[in-house]
């Protein structure tokens, strides 16, 4: 591998690493919470696409960073809080007493629910809106010449989610509810924390982070049927590398996953497909809890 190719693979593995960490990390903000591993969570990325797509077709113009950022932006919000709070009073919160595989079965049928409402919405060609990658243009790294909106914006976007949620999780009241309501329910209960509305806020927050990565994915990809699957599973490897409910464990199992799967594609490239699913196989094997998963207490 030359410079120019291992710095291309660096930069696709950092951005690769941003989309992942913002939909898995919407996916162990639910677990922690809510102890529900929500499989339905792969169709919030190709909504939030979609969404954007949409909106990036009214509100950009082609040549306003802004405009087509806020589109962006507005779709994710809209899409994410829909979803959050009709899957959440409508199905979750019914469901958290009942046994974890029909918990697992439940969010696997409204995830094919949401895969024929895909197609059923925006039927089975590719959607693709470019608005923001052209307005933001090129940046040279050596020889490499690489999107801005890549290289600048998915990273730093990323970023901000994780020290937002690390913030407000430690210095905000609604932050020590919902630390409250994670370490026990009942309890929290019985102090007076509304557990039901930090679960349906706590539910959508998980939402708006889903459909996020796939807005911020939707201007460098093509959205087609089966692109929330794709993402549904590479966030369970992400997700089973950390450890569920680590947040900034899975901060770096995405960064892991994420150079490891762009270093395939340079090297490799017929192991492609299996280098995230490698990676969580070898870490299982070494740790079946995760890399930063620490072993609980059983209750009695």
């Amino acid at each position: 591998m030359n410079a120019s190719l291992l710095v291309l693979a660096l930069l696709d593995g950092m951005t690769q690493a941003a989309l992942l960490f913002l939909v898995a990390l919407g996916l162990t903000l639910i677990f922690g919470v809510m102890r529900i591993l929500n499989v339905a969570h792969g169709s919030f990325y190709a909504f939030g696409g979609y969404a954007a797509a949409k909106v990036g077709e009214v509100m950009a113009n082609g040549q306003s960073v802004p405009l087509s950022l806020l589109a962006l932006l507005l779709g994710a919000l809209a899409m994410g809080v829909l979803l959050g709070v009709i899957i959440e009073i409508g199905l979750v919160r019914r469901i958290l007493i009942i046994d974890p595989v029909m918990q697992l079965l439940a969010t696997f049928a409204v995830f094919m629910i949401m895969e024929d409402l895909q197609r059923l919405i925006w039927g089975a060609s590719p959607v693709s809106v470019t608005h923001a990658v052209d307005a933001m243009g090129t940046i040279k790294v050596g020889m490499v010449t690489y999107t801005a909106y890549q290289l600048l914006l998915l990273p730093t976007a990323a970023v901000a989610v994780f020290l937002g949620l690390r913030w407000s999780l430690g210095h905000t009241r609604f932050g020590r509810q919902i630390m409250a309501v994670t370490h026990h329910r009942e309890v929290a209960s019985a102090m007076g924390i509304n557990a039901r509305r930090i679960g349906l806020v706590t539910f959508c927050l998980g939402a708006v982070m889903g459909t996020l990565g796939g807005a911020l994915a939707s201007p460098t990809t093509s959205l087609v049927p089966g692109i929330g699957g794709d993402m549904m599973v590479l966030s369970f490897a992400v997700v089973a590398v950390a450890g569920l409910g680590q947040i900034t464990g899975t901060a770096v199992a995405a960064l892991l996953i994420g150079m490891g799967k762009a270093f395939a594609v340079y090297l490799l490239p017929e192991l492609d497909v299996l280098v995230p699913y490698l990676i969580m196989l070898a870490v299982l094997l070494w740790r079946p809890q995760g890399l930063f998963a620490v072993a609980e207490a059983r209750r009695v």
